[in-house]
């Protein structure tokens, strides 16, 4: 037990000094001209990665002030989606939805970025094609070799592989790690948080 606990910790280390700081700074650049833009940010993920997206729409929403929404924050929609339509489909019609155009940037939460050749998470897949197709700009923090997303969007931090035993956690984990990052860096922080304001 305690020989997992100090390599678990020893492999956050590792990750963290190897995350691609130039991918960062790209996605920072691209959500502050998506602000200026008064263009909207949709975070979509499944699993971790869903909850991730909750999460994430409430920081971006109040403290790096973007008009910001996920699918699954809506259960009832989604799954009626799901049911009518199909899970593949499920986020790609409801970013069809709302509008989803050329100003708008996706950002995807994913451990593995979507393969449709493996058939896993073919509604990423999709969504991150309808984003492509209407000139939207993708985002993503993903795992693995960070699968379709990694290979069309425009900016993606891939969580490097350490040991293959911990690829999720340290992806999801990641996740919050980089997302908390971009929405507290200076160029986009618009809103103190409480904790901040009272030092």
């Amino acid at each position: 037990m305690t020989d997992y606990t100090g390599r678990y910790l020893q492999e956050v280390a590792q990750i963290a000094a190897l995350i691609d700081q130039t991918e960062v700074d790209a996605m920072v650049d691209i959500l502050r001209e998506t602000r200026d833009g008064t263009g909207r940010l949709f975070f979509i993920g499944v699993g971790g990665g869903a909850g991730n997206a909750g999460h994430a729409v409430n920081d971006f929403r109040k403290i790096a002030g973007i008009e910001t929404y996920a699918p699954t924050d809506n259960v009832s929609e989604l799954t009626a989606r799901i049911n009518d339509d199909g899970w593949e489909s499920s986020f790609a019609r409801w970013l069809a939805g709302s509008r989803l155009r050329a100003e708008d940037v996706l950002f995807v939460f994913s451990v593995g970025g979507g393969d449709l050749a493996r058939n896993i998470s073919a509604n990423i897949v999709q969504a991150v094609a309808l984003a492509k197709t209407v000139g939207a700009r993708v985002i993503g923090v993903v795992g693995r070799d960070g699968g379709y997303t990694a290979s069309v969007a425009d900016a993606c931090v891939i969580i490097p592989t350490v040991t293959a035993d911990t690829v999720t956690p340290h992806t999801e984990a990641f996740q919050a790690v980089i997302w908390h990052l971009i929405v507290s860096h200076p160029s986009l922080k618009a809103n103190e948080m409480k904790w901040e304001m009272s030092v």
